[in-house]
């Protein structure tokens, strides 16, 4: 038997043990990561994967792309001379929220800026709530368990806004401690924004190093409360005074500084769809005081988790897709979109089988045409990462979990990295 054909058989195996029997998760059931802050994590992301396309890890522009040329017009300087601020929103589901994905990226963009970052804009407290994975480069602690909200839900009884999610609490005293915790970049803030909904007459307040702070200005109408300092802060705790009549729903911190720069923010929610984000009250009301000069959405697995091509309606999740952009365009014109098509996905099915979902491809083609429409651009993960059936590459390769949906810590960070060359490669060629 020659070398060639016996590397030929291997390789066959190889791909049919891949199919073998594995527990698996569903889409939005979130195996644990490791929580670590150190990103290099244990595998090498500059080794040659063969699976990986790297000849078409590129940004598809859409027709009439003239609102992302304006963004990269506005980037470019801000890289370049140190002036102005971005704004980028990153809205997903369970690959954001979890953060690592979205981290890697903003430090690669503060690595490209190389100065002191700008804001850290959006946060959200997740691990207020009980079994809801946070973003390592923040630490969340609370007095006691909050009660949760998302808009996966199929019935809540508060409002949410921006960040399709919320925490709240009742009836007796509260408090969430946020400490930011990135190491090599300092997102102190001078200027926090509380997004909450009180219900009673209590008023939240921060503490400082002991120092109790009201609000310097109260926004009823928007349900936010502003809190200014004297000195930058990386540590705070929010104080919630309540009473058996008072209830507060809190939707998020804005976290603000005055240098220039870039401001990454994301937003996501363990199990959302696109349609889910269109069910938030408030959605169009916060999007327009973030102010986004980017939004990159990263919607899908979860809209398109069927095991048959003919249970998935395309063209439902494309107009659900058109009509946040028509919400966020309302407020934001000169926004353009970055479409994410999914990660290549498994399902767990009887006896715990799994089997392949089919459905890559056509997200891909509906994010592609999503770029046409909106004018925006289309980043093919689905095609980067190797395309059909290449997560089984990427788990045998420690870069996604047992459930073949989610990745390790290793591989978002790799996916990030791959966005982020093609992002780039706009001003650097």
């Amino acid at each position: 038997m020659t070398k060639k054909y016996f590397s030929f058989i291997l390789l066959i195996i190889c791909i049919l043990c891949s199919s073998a029997q594995v527990d698996i998760n569903p889409a939005d059931s979130i195996p644990a990561i490791p929580t670590s802050t150190d990103t290099s994590c244990a595998v090498n992301l500059n080794q040659p994967y063969e699976f990986i396309r790297h000849d078409i890890d590129t940004l598809y522009w859409g027709h009439d792309s003239l609102l992302l040329v304006n963004f990269y017009e506005k980037l470019q300087p801000v890289l370049e001379t140190k002036q102005g601020n971005i704004h980028t929103l990153h809205v997903g589901a369970s690959h954001v929220q979890r953060g690592t994905l979205s981290h890697r990226i903003r430090t690669q963009l503060l690595d490209e800026f190389g100065e002191p970052p700008a804001s850290r804009g959006f946060i959200f407290p997740y691990s207020a709530a009980s079994k809801c994975n946070n973003p390592y480069d923040y630490k969340v602690s609370k007095s006691q368990t909050f009660n949760l909200i998302r808009n996966v839900y199929k019935n809540y009884d508060f409002p949410l806004g921006g960040s399709g999610i919320a925490v709240w609490h009742a009836g007796t005293p509260n408090s969430i401690t946020i400490r930011l915790n990135a190491p090599k970049y300092d997102f102190a803030t001078d200027t926090l924004i509380l997004f909450a909904k009180v219900i009673g007459e209590v008023t939240p307040y921060i503490v400082v190093d002991s120092m109790p702070h009201v609000p310097d200005m109260i926004d009823t109408v928007n349900d936010r409360y502003h809190f200014y300092f004297s000195h930058p802060i990386d540590t705070f705790r929010l104080e919630l005074a309540c009473d058996s009549t008072d209830t507060v729903i809190v939707g998020g911190f804005w976290l603000k500084n005055s240098r220039p720069g870039i401001t990454y923010t994301s937003i996501g929610v363990n199990g959302a769809q696109a349609s889910s984000y269109l069910r938030c009250e408030n959605f169009q009301r916060d999007i327009a005081f973030l102010k986004p000069d980017l939004v990159i959405f990263g919607i899908g697995v979860n809209d398109a988790y069927c095991t048959s091509l003919a249970d998935f309606d395309s063209v439902s999740f494309q107009n659900n897709y058109l009509k946040l952009v028509e919400t966020i365009r309302a407020v934001a014109p000169e926004c353009p979109f970055i479409f994410f098509s999914n990660n290549d996905t498994w399902k767990r099915g009887k006896k715990g089988r799994y089997t392949h979902i089919p459905t890559g491809q056509t997200v891909s083609n509906v994010m592609h045409r999503l770029a046409d429409l909106t004018g925006g651009a289309c980043w093919d993960q689905f095609a980067v990462m190797g395309g059909n059936r290449s997560m089984a590459h990427w788990q045998a390769k420690g870069l996604a979990q047992r459930d073949r949906v989610h990745f390790t810590a290793a591989g978002y960070n790799l996916i990030g990295d791959l966005f982020f060359e093609a992002f780039i490669r706009k001003i650097h060629p």
